[in-house]
């Protein structure tokens, strides 16, 4: 197909950051004496690709909503804290096949993270300088769909694709009316998709 851009997800589709994040999550949730249980990295597999609104009563219904978004913001901005710090495991051949596509692309990532979480995965791995813009709901306040279209409209993108890992980021592509990519090698199970992939490398050979 022909196309201008390639917009990514990040959890799931660039990088996996659930074995780096777990010990600070769960470091945060130690002095909340109302936190019932540490979370297991399958907690936080199952919580890639949500909000912050939705994971906080995932993670803990017990809690009422304003206490929970409390701490999951805690663990939120300890996690950037870490990541920037730290990085977390990259896909295979993941800057070669950013560069190569970047040659060809312009390139965009719009996850539903909390701000500073996307500026964490550059500043650890230095990948900044492949992407030419990106957006999330803590920056904007609006969904994956919607922050994908105002990635669209302000950068006059014409032919641009989705690229993810879960059935949210289907519905998100959808609602923005571009072709999805699944990523198999991500967390979710999606049944519904324009192309695949199995590891983020064959982008190069799909496009």
């Amino acid at each position: 197909m022909k196309l201008d851009s390639i917009i990514f997800d990040l959890d799931g589709t660039l990088w996996d950051s659930t074995d780096s994040i777990i010990d600070s999550w769960n470091d945060v949730l130690s002095n909340y004496s109302e936190v019932k249980n540490k979370l297991t990295i399958e907690d936080m597999k199952g919580a890639m690709g949500l909000t912050v609104k939705d994971i906080a009563p995932k993670f803990f219904p017990y809690l009422d909503e304003e206490k929970s978004l409390k701490i999951v913001n805690h663990c939120c901005e300890e996690e950037c804290k870490y990541l920037e710090k730290h990085g977390a495991v990259l896909y295979d051949r993941l800057e070669e096949t950013l560069k190569e596509l970047a040659k060809s692309y312009k390139l965009f990532i719009v996850s539903n993270c909390q701000c500073g979480y996307i500026e964490s995965f550059f500043k650890a791995h230095k990948l900044d300088k492949y992407f030419t813009d990106y957006e999330n709901p803590g920056r904007t306040g609006l969904t994956k769909g919607e922050n994908i279209k105002l990635v669209i409209e302000r950068n006059n993108l014409v032919n641009p694709i989705y690229v993810g890992d879960t059935e949210g980021d289907l519905k998100a592509a959808r609602f923005a009316g571009i072709p999805f990519v699944y990523a198999r090698h991500g967390f979710g199970e999606v049944k519904e998709y324009d192309y695949s992939i199995d590891s983020i490398h064959e982008l190069l050979k799909l496009f």
